[in-house]
């Protein structure tokens, strides 16, 4: 089976005839939640052969995996506090990543420290000795400098070649370094879920759990409002900042990162990102994340959420103002409130201990409830795979060992046969699909919203291919178009057209 097979696509077509499908027999795994965590369960599970049942009440990537800062990285932070293992295992899958599951999403990228008055010459020697330690982890995780330059510090001219809205009075230089970064994590999690796919893992969304128990789950089919049972050998709660609501005994500590989402040369051409230390926070660093469509994300907080869980996080106005004056810090020119065209918060599943969220660990933990239902909370992004592999582990199933780490994603390949650049950091192998749709259909070629490159033969492809069943999931997760909400609203009408189109 090849990863670009039909297998993999996911449609309504395929949605409703696996309805049917896990009504009429006992799978091996539930798995509830299908952001990175839960898709990366479907596929460990799936991979090693067992039967799949994976279901979300609303969409692929809904949660938490869509609002994170887009960074993969190698544990620096973790190292910093002394959390050796934790930084370990992070470079590790940093570079199974970068190396061998999705090189087509996740690449190396640059970020200057930039020197000025704020950073003292002796806080400048620390931070270069925690990058040359994070050069480190890259050797023991056996990532080549190919993939991953190491660092070095640079003059303030050639910082300011890198980002020219940098303040050049008072800039001494810069410390540059690289990480990883993923083009958009909610095209991570579809390639994940849609590679659990192609091994025969029924991917379904829109199917809310209503209760869980060793041997299943109750299940309500949003669209129809049929409520069914879906029988199971085992059971995994993936379900992130909300795993507490479905499954008793599950404390956690959530905590709210916010990001500014800026329009494309609002701060000009962006050749490095930025890490821009915070007055009186030690180790802690506001982030200048430039994208592949021009938009450039600046983060992140790290709050911590009192009251209930929200379905979708709101970013407060008093992060947004914290996170232009601490960007302000370092410009010619600070931004103005009118110039952040829009604004988005997720939520980090973090287990409860004392002291702040920041200060809380990103180890994640695999529990398991009296009834027998393994749930996996905690961890990060970039630590997906581990976390599934650990839960898919816990269940105790007779089944080979996980084969995660060498195997590719969908579109798992830097190669597009001449597709453009931006479509085969998107998706890989399968860029030049989608370039013959444009030139089949020159009326797809058309971009959704002026100024932003996705074009309408994305949209149709999502509807056939990636799972999308209306324009929210076209907009909000298979493109990023919905986080400036004006662009969200200049697109919708076309995204509904498209659906109507492909009826």
């Amino acid at each position: 089976m090849t990863m670009n097979s039909p297998d993999s696509s996911l449609n309504a077509a395929r949605r409703a005839r696996e309805l049917l499908e896990v009504r009429e027999r006992v799978v091996d795994v539930l798995v509830v939640g299908l952001g990175a965590t839960g898709a990366g369960v479907a596929l460990d599970a799936a991979s090693r052969g067992l039967s799949v049942a994976a279901v979300d009440a609303y969409d692929l990537a809904f949660g938490t995996s869509r609002w994170s800062s887009k960074l993969i990285h190698g544990g620096l932070r973790y190292l910093a506090k002394g959390q050796v293992g934790i930084a370990r295992e992070s470079a590790a899958e940093r570079g199974i990543l970068l190396r061998h599951t999705a090189p087509h999403l996740v690449q190396a990228h640059p970020y200057l420290l930039p020197l000025t008055g704020d950073v003292s010459r002796v806080q400048a020697r620390l931070a270069m000795t925690g990058y040359r330690l994070g050069d480190a982890l890259r050797v023991t995780a056996g990532t080549p400098r190919r993939l991953l330059p190491g660092p070095a510090r640079i003059p303030a001219g050639r910082a300011l070649d890198l980002v020219p809205a940098l303040d050049p009075k008072n800039l001494r230089g810069a410390l540059l370094s690289w990480d990883g970064r993923v083009a958009d994590d909610a095209r991570l999690v579809l390639a994940i879920a849609r590679t659990a796919a192609a091994h025969g893992a029924r991917v379904l969304t829109r199917c809310r759990a209503l209760a869980l128990s060793g041997d299943g789950g109750q299940v309500r089919d949003e669209l129809t409002g049929q409520e069914f049972t879906i029988r199971a050998k085992a059971v995994v709660n993936a379900t992130g900042v909300w795993a507490g609501g479905l499954v008793p005994g599950v404390e956690l500590r959530p905590s709210r990162g916010t990001h500014l989402v800026l329009r494309p040369g609002t701060l000009g051409t962006l050749r490095a990102g930025l890490h821009i230390p915070i007055p009186g926070a030690g180790n802690r660093f506001a982030l200048v994340l430039p994208q592949l469509d021009g938009r450039v994300y600046v983060g992140l907080t790290d709050e911590p959420l009192d009251g209930p869980v929200p379905e979708i996080p709101e970013a407060p106005e008093s992060d947004v103002k914290f996170l232009l004056e601490v960007l302000g810090s370092v410009l010619a020119e600070p931004l103005r409130r009118d110039q952040v065209a829009g604004a988005y918060a997720g939520l980090r599943p973090l287990l409860a201990a004392g002291g702040g969220t920041a200060d809380l660990s990103r180890r994640h933990a695999v529990l398991h409830s009296p009834d027998g239902v393994v749930t996996v909370v905690g961890g990060k992004l970039t630590t997906y795979r581990r976390m599934a592999e650990d839960a898919v582990d816990a269940t105790g199933l007779p089944a080979p060992r996980s084969r995660t780490a060498r195997l590719p994603l969908v579109g798992a390949t830097q190669r597009g046969d001449g597709a453009p650049l931006r479509l085969v950091r998107r998706y890989g192998s399968e860029a030049t699909a989608v370039q013959d749709l444009m030139a089949r259909e020159p009326e797809l070629a058309r971009p959704v919203v002026e100024g932003l490159a996705t074009t309408r033969a994305e949209l149709v492809w999502a509807v056939r291919h990636e799972g999308a069943l209306d324009p929210d999931d076209l907009l909000d997760r298979r493109t990023r178009i919905g986080l400036i909400p004006e662009d969200r609203a200049a697109a919708l009408p076309i995204a509904a057209a498209v659906f109507a189109s492909e009826d």
